[in-house]
């Protein structure tokens, strides 16, 4: 059963890619967010990481976080995604256990709708590598209050679809 506004994070503790120990106690008190994407090499993820890098420094100065998960292992993160050196930590997730613990979705019926942005993936160079693990998980995003509630949970629709930044924006504002 999907996660859902006011309940609880999942609690977890897993290094990120650089061997710092992540867990959703250490973000108690803070704003952020939780990010799942797919394997490291997709174009449409490493599309999103760019996009969410560039708000980074300005959603800091308002105590925010973002916190990453890929399904694939250390080395390909480091080698695809890594290339865009992310304000923010990555979690490898290659045996799912997070996209379990936070219900994410596994579809290809979601796989193959249509009006994904390949191209816009594309012209910024993020081209399709080596497809790892399940390739059918649909991403997520949760954004979680400094009291540890979720107060957004967004399933994605499509391989590529993720919270809309605007709504992230609303969400620090105070008015989503």
């Amino acid at each position: 059963m999907r996660l859902t506004p006011n309940e609880q994070t999942p609690e977890f503790r897993i290094a990120d890619i650089w061997g710092e120990s992540q867990s959703s106690e250490k973000y108690k008190g803070e704003k952020w967010m939780f990010s799942f994407y797919r394997y490291a090499s997709c174009p449409l993820c490493n599309l999103r990481v760019n996009q969410l890098t560039q708000k980074y420094e300005n959603w800091r100065k308002k105590d925010f976080y973002i916190v990453g998960v890929f399904e694939s292992s250390i080395e390909s993160i480091q080698q695809y995604v890594g290339k865009q050196d992310a304000p923010f930590p990555i979690i490898p997730n290659p045996d799912l256990s997070l996209y379990h613990t936070y219900h994410l979705d596994s579809s290809w019926v979601k796989f193959m709708r249509g009006g994904i942005p390949f191209m816009k993936a594309f012209a910024k160079g993020f081209l399709p590598g080596k497809m790892e693990d399940d390739k059918s998980i649909i991403p997520a995003d949760f954004l979680i209050n400094d009291d540890g509630t979720i107060h957004t949970a967004f399933y994605g629709n499509h391989i590529g679809d993720h919270l809309p930044i605007e709504k992230i924006n609303r969400f620090l504002n105070g008015r989503l």
